[in-house]
């Protein structure tokens, strides 16, 4: 016997639609970080890409717990003087709703190569309308 092992054009992706509402930020993220890696599947492997494509909608909605929305800190720096940049998860949330879950998952997902195109398959969307659902009419 040996072991079976998909090639990249054998790989067949299914697309996930979740909804943000009344989700609790980590909870969530766990849950898109297994999809894109795709560890559900019988065909699973570390070294290949064989995960499903995801679409998040309200994610404007999602939920903090505890005091993290005034407490929680997203820092960054320049690389120059004087750089330093830090904002709470509610500035955040006002600016840039997707960041919150963008961030997540990407600290999420292992630090490899695959980890770029992982994310590229991670689909943000503020509102509840799908703008990846297919045309049937046509």
């Amino acid at each position: 016997m040996k072991t079976f092992q998909p090639t990249q054009k054998e790989v067949e992706r299914k697309w996930y639609l979740l909804d943000a509402k009344d989700q609790v930020l980590g909870r969530l993220a766990t849950k898109i970080a297994e999809l894109l890696m795709g560890k559900g599947k019988v065909t699973f492997s570390k070294h290949m890409d064989s995960g499903d494509f995801v679409v998040v909608t309200n994610v404007e909605k999602v939920v903090l717990t505890g005091k993290k929305e005034d407490q929680k800190l997203y820092r960054r720096h320049s690389g120059y003087p004087g750089g330093y940049k830090e904002a709470t998860a509610a500035e955040i949330r006002t600016k840039f709703p997707k960041k919150l879950i963008e961030k997540a998952v990407y600290g999420m997902l292992p630090s490899n190569k695959l980890r770029s195109d992982r994310m590229v398959r991670l689909k943000l969307v503020v509102g509840d309308t799908n703008p990846f659902s297919k045309n049937t009419d046509k």
